[in-house]
């Protein structure tokens, strides 16, 4: 059987006749021709299915589940749960994309961890709905964190493999809208299935399984030959996750600038269903119960996200530049972390959110393509851009511990989001380090 006998996986017919060599220039030469809307569909549509696989579990349905296990310690069940899902996905986004680098699979690099890591989710996620007791439920939950990984690393390093640098800002942008929709999506699930925990988990499942079928069948994900991959070394290998600032600066500073902004993002959210209820008090204020408070600033937020996410990449492909509208848009972030710090009440948070939400949308887009353009090496994009997305996970870690000490020794909301929209500056002013990208 050939590449061409597997239904939906026919690659560029510029290439399709190819020797191995150019095999091997093909799959790892910088794109030139621009990718169709099927295909972006399709790519859109995997970022759907995870996000909503991811969030669904993480906004409600893992809460519940440890609330069926122990009332009295769903807290701390759930920070278990969810801190060794965070631990897990730390680790499974770089490994799983330097996997699908060195993969010579007939369906190209990509595709195949893509799939592999959909039906891991899936499987993990209906076994989950029947777990017995907590230890199972958190090694499961792993396994979903796992699988949603590798399928995510391997969906991010299609890009840069497959769309031209003119192109990335708008194809980033529409990957950052899908995510936000998987996002509602795994809200809306959680909703809809009113505590019933079992059928959320196989709702999100099908979701997730759903989201990659167009980019199974109409990937076109060119081979990399056998004869084109470097030789194994464990060593080598391992040494590969080590990407060094001193020979890779611009990486290094977009990497920092990062994970600042996300630190500062994860900063503004972590506490807001406190600060609607201890510093707005929304419930005696406007008679709005505070959970319901926190869904409605949630909403604006993600609205503005996919809005502006849509914008703001084909707006950088058009400029032909990126840095201006990275840091434009970590400046809008800070901005909306002081509109909370300092008008706490309900106007002041909806225009906090909302002005988050423009911000962070055209920053996912824009800041996406400016990484795509200052990766090592083409070899090596998915381990490269799993690296980057630690950048993405960490902060869920290192934002409760920033965030704590400010708010209850260091002034309080006022004080945390003063440090957030410093912290997400600090993030705009390393941009400017970047040299090889305008």
């Amino acid at each position: 059987m050939s590449l061409s006998d597997l239904p939906g996986h026919v690659p560029d017919p510029s290439v399709a006749a190819a020797s191995p060599g150019e095999w091997r220039t093909a799959a790892l030469a910088e794109p030139k021709r621009r990718v169709r809307p099927l295909w972006t569909t399709g790519v859109v549509l995997v970022n759907v299915g995870i996000n909503a696989a991811f969030f669904g579990p993480i906004q409600v349905l893992l809460g519940q589940q440890a609330a069926h296990f122990s009332e009295g310690d769903k807290e701390a069940i759930l920070a278990l749960v969810t801190g060794a899902g965070a631990a897990v996905s730390l680790v499974a986004n770089p490994l799983f994309g330097a996997f699908s680098d060195r993969t010579t699979s007939r369906l190209g690099r990509r595709v195949p961890w893509v799939l592999f890591g959909a039906i891991l989710g899936a499987v993990a996620l209906i076994a989950l709905a029947g777990a017995p007791n907590v230890a199972v439920m958190t090694f499961l939950w792993c396994l979903v964190q796992a699988g949603c990984n590798g399928a995510y690393a391997a969906i991010t390093a299609a890009i840069p493999d497959r769309v031209p640098v003119p192109q990335r800002g708008t194809v980033g942008g529409l990957a950052a809208m899908g995510q936000t929709v998987g996002i509602l999506i795994g809200a809306v699930i959680a909703a809809v299935v009113s505590g019933n925990f079992g059928v959320g988990y196989l709702v999100c499942a099908a979701a997730l399984v759903a989201g990659v079928a167009l980019y199974f069948f109409k990937s076109d994900d060119v081979s990399l030959p056998a004869e084109g991959r470097p030789p194994f070394s464990l060593a080598a290998f391992a040494r590969g996750f080590w990407i060094s600032p001193a020979l890779y600066p611009d990486f290094a500073w977009a990497w920092l600038t990062r994970l600042l902004v996300n630190i500062g993002n994860h900063m503004v959210t972590l506490y807001l269903l406190f600060f609607l209820t201890d510093a707005v008090h929304v419930k005696e204020t406007q008679g709005i119960e505070p959970a319901f408070g926190v869904l409605i600033l949630t909403g604006l937020y993600a609205v503005m996200v996919i809005v502006t996410s849509v914008i703001g990449g084909p707006l950088s492909d058009r400029m032909g530049k990126r840095k201006p509208l990275v840091i434009a848009s970590s400046v809008i972030i800070a901005v909306a972390s002081l509109i909370l710090a300092f008008a706490p009440t309900w106007a002041g948070a909806i225009a906090g959110a909302t002005v988050l939400g423009i911000g962070f949308g055209a920053y996912l887009a824009v800041d996406f393509a400016l990484i795509t353009q200052v990766l090592p090496s083409a070899l090596d994009r998915g381990k490269d851009l799993g690296v980057i997305n630690i950048a993405n996970s960490l902060p869920q870690v290192l934002a409760p511990l920033i965030a704590f000490p400010f708010v209850t020794l260091w002034g309080g909301y006022v004080s945390l989001y003063v440090a957030a929209a410093v912290i997400g500056l600090l993030g705009a002013v390393f941009v400017v380090k970047i040299k090889g990208v305008d």
